[in-house]
């Protein structure tokens, strides 16, 4: 009988099963790809099993005893959170791992935070964060890799919970001396002839693009990134205009340039900020104080950090 095994080396072996690469899992689950290269080959080492095909170049693909092992490795990690959860339940604390997500494009206004003042209150959880997109934080919760996420009401598939929290309108972000910087909104009509540097996120960027589409005008697209500081620099530099949802107070990009932020108006749809959950998640007693915690403390009197549109410096 195998005795060395953690439950971490089989967490770390269901990630690479998941992932079919090491360095994804990593990324995953925050750890180095040597962490989880000597957790796979301590499993393989221990029960004498190969659980992976190394093909180069193309990643990790199971074994056929490696896909019953994964099956088995997730059910035990499954009986540990049920344990987790039923010493919680009996000794009335909050405590334990908690995997939260967050959508990418607000994760450095919102969630440091609110992280700060949950563990501050909860000093016994174990807060683990992840930045994704939509559809990663999607894929993240069916697969039980996320507690819960903060995002957009944004493509929600029927099996997802979403728990709204905060309105958020859609505003231009444009260089401070364009043509159109001093208006006091804009619609899609108005921006459709200047480039533009759209934010391509899965989702994210299909949302922006519907502006147009509903619009009856087509967008010119100059630039396109899926980093929200590069586009904010680019667009500070007179690349082209961008959108987003979420704004910090201060109008300076990351290299120093100014910024204006203009609300959107017209064929618009303002998104909706809350929490994502799978059914089920109010029964986990930390889960359940996290969801709570969120619905009191994200407003905008709470986060300094954040700012509507309609604010204009």
């Amino acid at each position: 009988m195998a005795s060395r095994i953690t439950l971490r080396q089989l967490e770390y072996f269901v990630a690479v099963g998941e992932a079919g690469s090491i360095a994804l899992a990593a990324e995953r689950v925050n750890v180095s790809s040597p962490s989880i290269s000597a957790a796979i080959a301590q499993l393989e080492s221990e029960f004498g099993l190969q659980l992976f095909v190394r093909r180069h170049a193309h990643g990790l693909s199971l074994t056929q005893g490696g896909l019953r092992f994964m099956e088995r490795a997730r059910a035990v990690l499954e009986q540990v959170r049920a344990l987790n959860e039923l010493a919680n339940d009996i000794s009335g604390k909050v405590r334990g791992p908690l995997n939260v997500g967050c959508l990418v494009t607000f994760a450095q206004i919102v969630l440091p935070q609110l992280r700060r003042s949950f563990v501050d209150l909860y000093p016994e959880v174990a807060f683990h964060q992840f930045e994704r997109d939509q559809q990663e934080i999607i894929d993240g919760l069916r697969a039980a890799r996320l507690d819960l996420a903060l995002s957009y009401d944004m493509n929600i598939p029927s099996d997802i919970d979403f728990v709204p929290l905060m309105d958020l309108p859609p505003f231009a972000l444009l260089p401070e001396d364009h043509a159109l910087a001093g208006r006091d909104s804009l619609t899609p009509e108005d921006l459709a002839p200047w480039p533009m540097v759209l934010l391509d996120l899965p989702i994210s960027s299909e949302y922006f693009l519907s502006f147009f589409e509903t619009s009856g005008v087509a967008p010119s697209i100059a630039e396109r990134t899926r980093d929200i500081a590069v586009m904010r620099s680019l667009v500070a530099n007179g690349f082209g205009y961008g959108m987003l949802n979420v704004m910090p107070r201060t109008e300076i990009a990351p290299d120093g340039r100014r910024l204006r932020f203009v609300p959107l108006s017209g064929h618009v749809r303002t998104l909706k900020l809350g929490l994502l959950t799978t059914g089920g998640a109010r029964n986990s007693r930390t889960i359940s104080a996290f969801i709570d915690h969120a619905c009191t403390e994200i407003t905008p009197e709470n986060l300094p950090g954040l700012q509507l549109h309609t604010a204009r410096g």
